[in-house]
């Protein structure tokens, strides 16, 4: 008898391991209303998103992902490491400076996970598990998003909503093209109300941060985000950690894609 369920089981796994997922992709989609772009010849070519998603799964998780890029250039991407993984991948474009300046950028990575949360439930996904990432710039607006408030507030959605916030290698100082826009030397740190870690709380989203390795990363990007994981940790955050890469530098993205699968499994395994 025990021989006969083991076999049974085993044959009801391979019956799953042997479904296949379908994935579809939607390129160009406009995240802001028709109303806002019609007169932005800028927000119309920028603000925009590639959506990828399976198409024969119920209540998948999403991932919207940030490009880097200093805030001053880059493209929207799907990464490959993160295809075929069961989830759906937003991949978002913003505008850039210098043809616009600080918040807008924010406002714009905003404006994409809004989206996100009002339409992903038509195509099939969970509104409850969208977990926000991005490398470099990318991480740090992923990071000001799910942090500061006020920007998802404006579109009438609680950031405390996310899932998880896992940026990769993002300041949590101001970053480094704000400072430009000021005349300040990127040497100078700044914090304040464009940082991330002016906005620490006890109440955030779980937060997983990920860097090269210290001695190889970028202006002290290692530095800063291990200062963000202590004062979270200090204003009373229960799940803040951080996690560095050894022997790769500020572009550390291919081994870190496997811990942001990871870390989105793992906060899906708790939650049920």
């Amino acid at each position: 008898m025990k021989k006969l369920i083991i076999f049974l089981i085993f044959i009801g796994c391979s019956k799953i391991l042997a479904q296949q997922i379908d994935y579809q992709l939607e390129t160009t989609i406009h995240y802001y209303a028709d109303s806002v772009q019609i007169n932005d010849a800028y927000v119309k070519e920028r603000c925009i998103l590639d959506l990828y998603y399976p198409k024969n799964m119920a209540s998948f998780a999403t991932i919207v992902w940030f490009h880097g890029g200093g805030l001053t250039g880059g493209q929207k991407e799907i990464p490959e490491a993160l295809k075929q993984k069961g989830v759906a991948v937003i991949g978002v474009n913003y505008r850039l400076y210098p043809k616009v300046k600080a918040p807008v950028y924010i406002e714009d990575a905003a404006a994409a996970v809004a989206w996100a949360f009002k339409n992903i439930a038509s195509y099939g996904g969970d509104p409850n598990a969208i977990f926000i990432s991005g490398h470099s710039a990318g991480g740090y607006l992923a990071s000001m998003v799910g942090l500061d408030k006020k920007y998802l507030g404006q579109h009438g959605i609680d950031a405390n909503k996310i899932a998880g916030l896992i940026p990769f290698s993002g300041h949590t100082i101001t970053h480094f093209t704000v400072r430009k826009e000021r005349g300040i030397e990127g040497t100078q740190p700044i914090i304040d109300e464009l940082a991330p870690l002016f906005h620490v709380r006890p109440d955030a989203s779980p937060l997983l941060m990920i860097t090269g390795d210290r001695d190889m990363e970028l202006l002290g990007r290692y530095e800063e985000n291990a200062y963000m994981m202590r004062m979270m940790k200090v204003a009373g955050h229960k799940n803040t950690r951080l996690m560095e890469i050894d022997g790769y530098g500020h572009g550390m993205t291919y081994p870190a894609f496997p811990l942001l699968i990871n870390e989105v499994k793992g906060i899906l395994d708790e939650k049920d």
